[in-house]
């Protein structure tokens, strides 16, 4: 080795050592240069030399990896802009999971606030936890609309009462529909349906802005679904039969997203899930091991711009996207 080949090797060796002791042993650079009797200037010199030379490489990882990476499968997988994905904060509560899912949704809904919006909602889990988590630093004119007609119960299913709180939150107006959700037949539907302030509302709903729905499973007795009328909970066997894997607009939904072929969903005062799909920016909030595979026939309907969920469960409904592909969807209803 001759003498210049052995200083360099020497400098490299000075280097080396400065960069273990700096970041692996975390000595601070006075420390160091008590250790290598060199001024605390020498050690910056050494230190910034071994980053310009390539000795040292620096990593980052970031918390939110899998999240980022299960969100752009999602959205890969789907005809989704965007999903949002929230951390799993527990294994045994769903209820803490969908409250961490709220906060995300009301973080996106903020970003997309602004004087003028058409902001249409349903009722659900989901969409109660949205307004239970938005806060917002100033108050916006808008106008809150029910995408279906009411629902008398619990707080979460009405969404009259979902609309009114919203839209005290954002600054805004509320225009309500007072009609029910649930005709008691197709001829009763069609007459509701043209009830005035039902017209007024449905037609503001149909040019909303921002649409924010909930997904129903129809599989869990604890599924909103079955807190909607007594109906639906006295006719388990026509919903199985009908093949119903989901709701939407309170509407049920196959396993491949067509509506399904049900008869209450042809007794529905509501917007269709078609037209759901038209407003420019819709998405839903909804986790849990029970909404699945709801949530996957909702993705294939493609009716949603974006999807709010957490973790755990937007790696399920990945596994459930998966697996085969059901048959392309048909629908049953105009």
């Amino acid at each position: 080795m001759t003498m210049p080949d052995q200083d360099k090797n020497d400098d490299l060796h000075r280097i080396y050592r400065v960069l273990n002791l700096y970041y692996v042993e975390n000595r601070k650079q006075a420390e160091i240069a008590r250790i290598i009797n060199q001024s605390v200037g020498t050690v910056n010199r050494l230190i910034k030399l071994g980053r310009d030379i390539g000795m040292v490489e620096i990593t980052i990882r970031s918390p939110f990896d899998t999240a980022a990476d299960l969100s752009r499968r999602l959205v890969d997988r789907s005809t989704l802009h965007r999903a949002e994905i929230a951390t799993t904060v527990s294994s045994t509560d769903d209820g803490a999971n969908l409250r961490s899912a709220g906060r995300a949704a009301a973080a996106m809904l903020a970003e997309h606030l602004r004087d003028g919006l058409v902001i249409a909602i349903t009722g659900g889990k989901g969409v109660s936890s949205l307004i239970d988590a938005l806060e917002i630093s100033r108050k916006y004119d808008v106008t809150v609309v029910p995408l279906t007609g009411g629902v008398q119960g619990k707080h979460y299913t009405d969404v009259n009462h979902l609309s009114t709180v919203l839209a005290g939150k954002l600054g805004g107006t509320a225009h309500l529909v007072h009609v029910p959700m649930f005709a008691s037949s197709e001829a009763e539907r069609e007459a509701l349906m043209g009830v005035r302030s039902c017209v007024e509302a449905f037609d503001l709903a149909r040019r909303a802005d921002i649409a924010i729905v909930g997904i129903g499973s129809i599989h869990a007795d604890v599924s909103s679904y079955f807190d909607l009328t007594p109906r639906t909970r006295e006719d388990r066997e026509g919903i199985r039969a009908s093949g119903a894997e989901a709701e939407l607009v309170a509407h049920l939904l196959t396993a491949d997203g067509a509506v399904a072929d049900y008869i209450l969903n042809r007794h529905l005062v509501s917007l269709k899930p078609d037209e759901l799909a038209r407003i420019p920016f819709s998405f839903s909030v909804a986790t849990g091991p029970d909404k699945t595979d709801a949530i996957a026939s909702v993705l294939r309907g493609d009716y949603l711009t974006a999807l709010v969920t957490d973790e755990a469960t937007a790696g399920r409904v990945l596994q459930c996207l998966d697996r085969t592909s059901p048959p392309p969807k048909t629908s049953e209803l105009s």
